[in-house]
């Protein structure tokens, strides 16, 4: 059981420089004493920043927001003000935590939440979460019931809030009926001449679309409510404490959206109920482990549970199904497009990611009754609570 720590790098010279002015844009009391680089992730530049002033240290998190992502930064940051100032609200309100501490921005120099250097770059100023530690898998059931805790109390702080205020930053990011058509497009178009090396995904594929239209359905009839997501909902983006490794914070929210709460818990039972990564080759190491659901669903719900509707409940486990058939289909698109989206570390690597995803979406119907069964009888003390 092994924490991520986040590589580091100690900066000194040009770069230090470079992190210190970054740094005295924001309203940071004292005098800088050091950056470093935080290397673990894929998308944003991160550096964290430490400073003294009277006598005590305090570390600061500087993040540039990646603008081939989010292709409005204002909008990103609009979004995270609101969501972050919300919870901050209404932690100090219930006086605890859903977890303890919360992201909180800090202002630039001139009142806004974020800044724009000269040579383009959108930046912005976070506190550091001090006493904490990440993982970048779930390795047990504990872990599972932390990663639905944490981001079922994310989604209960904010479950008051109106939906209609919080810009949709990557439109039609969990459009599923979208998700598949652009797959036939890229059949069709097979530009870069793969058709034929993928025809048995894609016939898997194909035999998933009945799917694709379930939740959009039942959103578009009004059963299922929008409401605001966080839509990257792995483990590494819940910040457990290094002593109780209890959920303390959930971070990143540059895709906080408008969508359904499924498609948050659907993305955790893909990322935390198979300890498989996403490319293992060996697809007999793929499977849904109930345990981790068992554990994952009790945290979430201990959290959520009275916020949400029984329709929702309902939908949990179908959920996990849809979006691993979701990002199993995206794989398989950027595969035959020639690999333009997702990182690719070695041949065929979408095509194996793909493979990978469906033979987790097949373990995840097969578990379905079962799993069906176990939400059924945990709701039923939930229902007694309304």
């Amino acid at each position: 059981m092994t924490p991520s720590s986040s590589p580091t790098r100690v900066h000194t010279g040009d770069l230090a420089e470079r992190i210190a002015a970054i740094g005295d844009c924001f309203a940071i009391e004292g005098e800088f004493i050091y950056g470093e680089e935080l290397q673990s992730g894929h998308i944003n530049t991160t550096y964290r920043a430490c400073y003294r002033a009277d006598d005590r240290e305090e570390r600061y998190i500087l993040q540039r927001i990646n603008e081939n992502v989010f292709k409005d930064p204002g909008a990103v940051m609009r979004n995270v003000e609101k969501v972050t100032r919300h919870i901050c609200w209404k932690v100090m309100r219930r006086r605890k935590g859903a977890a303890g501490q919360t992201l909180s921005l800090y202002p630039a120099r001139g009142g806004r939440t974020y800044v724009t250097l000269e040579d383009g770059g959108v930046w912005r100023c976070y506190n550091n979460i001090e006493g904490t530690h990440t993982y970048d898998v779930v390795e047990n059931t504990r872990q599972a019931y932390q990663a639905g805790y944490a981001f079922g109390s994310f989604q209960e702080l904010i479950s008051d809030m109106n939906p209609d205020d919080i810009v949709e930053t990557i439109p039609n990011f969990h459009n599923t009926r979208k998700r598949y058509e652009a797959l036939m497009e890229a059949v069709e178009k097979d530009c870069a001449g793969r058709l034929e090396s993928c025809r048995s995904e894609l016939e898997t594929a194909m035999q998933w679309e009945p799917d694709v239209d379930r939740l959009l359905g039942l959103q578009a009839t009004g059963l299922l409510p929008t409401r605001i997501t966080h839509n990257d909902t792995k483990i590494n983006n819940v910040m457990l404490d290094a002593e109780t490794d209890e959920a303390v914070c959930v971070i990143d929210l540059d895709t906080v959206m408008p969508g359904l709460v499924l498609y948050d818990f659907g993305d955790m039972v893909r990322t935390a109920t198979c300890t498989a990564e996403e490319d293992e080759e060996d697809l007999g190491k793929v499977c849904m482990q109930m345990p981790l659901f068992e554990s994952l669903l009790e945290g979430y719900l201990d959290a959520a549970g009275e916020f949400l509707t029984a329709e929702e409940i309902e939908q949990l486990p179908f959920s996990g199904k849809l979006i691993t058939i979701e990002i199993g289909i995206r794989f398989l698109t950027d595969y035959l497009n020639g690999d333009v989206y997702f990182k690719t570390h070695k041949p065929l690597h979408n095509l194996i990611r793909a493979r990978n995803q469906f033979r987790l979406a097949q373990s995840i119907q097969d578990n379905l009754p079962q799993m069906n069964k176990y939400v059924q009888k945990l709701a039923s003390s939930y229902k007694k609570k309304r």
